[in-house]
């Protein structure tokens, strides 16, 4: 448990220290977008107060979204301290944690997440923008379905 609190830790950290480096310090926020290695990378200001890709933005959902991301983060770490689980799984699990919580601390902070890097590739032109927390989520996510313990495969940490 103690490694997936810290690698939770790490990466609230890092997201936090990111966002406010790229939104108040670059001052995103005013400018709107930063070509960075156009069109691969580029940071473009989306302030998502919705769920994923913005689903849901019209409403006014900011309190049962972070409910809602508070009591999944209580069920992983109740989960993750419950079970035998392998050192990738902890890291996993404490990816999915701190991305929630630095997620939950925009909607708290600015009443929506603030998401601002944009990939693009090939003619393509993508829409949507992210952040660490983001990648974190997805990362730690497919990390436990794929690297939680079922049956015989339980190792201790």
């Amino acid at each position: 448990m103690k490694r997936a609190l810290t690698v939770a830790a790490l990466i609230f950290a890092l997201d936090q220290a990111i966002k406010v480096w790229v939104v108040q310090v670059m001052d995103l926020k005013t400018l709107g977008s930063i070509n960075v290695i156009d069109p691969y990378l580029n940071l473009r200001m989306a302030w998502n107060r919705g769920v994923n890709f913005g689903l849901g933005a019209g409403l006014d959902m900011r309190w049962i979204l972070i409910g809602v991301a508070l009591v999944i983060t209580g069920a992983v770490v109740w989960w993750v301290a419950r079970e035998q689980m392998g050192k990738w799984a902890h890291i996993s699990a404490g990816l999915l944690i701190g991305g929630a919580l630095g997620n939950i601390i925009d909607r708290i902070i600015y009443g929506a997440v603030a998401d601002f890097l944009n990939m693009s590739c090939c003619g393509i032109e993508n829409p949507f923008a992210f952040n660490v927390a983001d990648i974190a989520i997805f990362v730690g996510a497919i990390g436990l379905v794929f690297l939680t313990p079922s049956g015989e495969n339980k190792k201790s940490t």
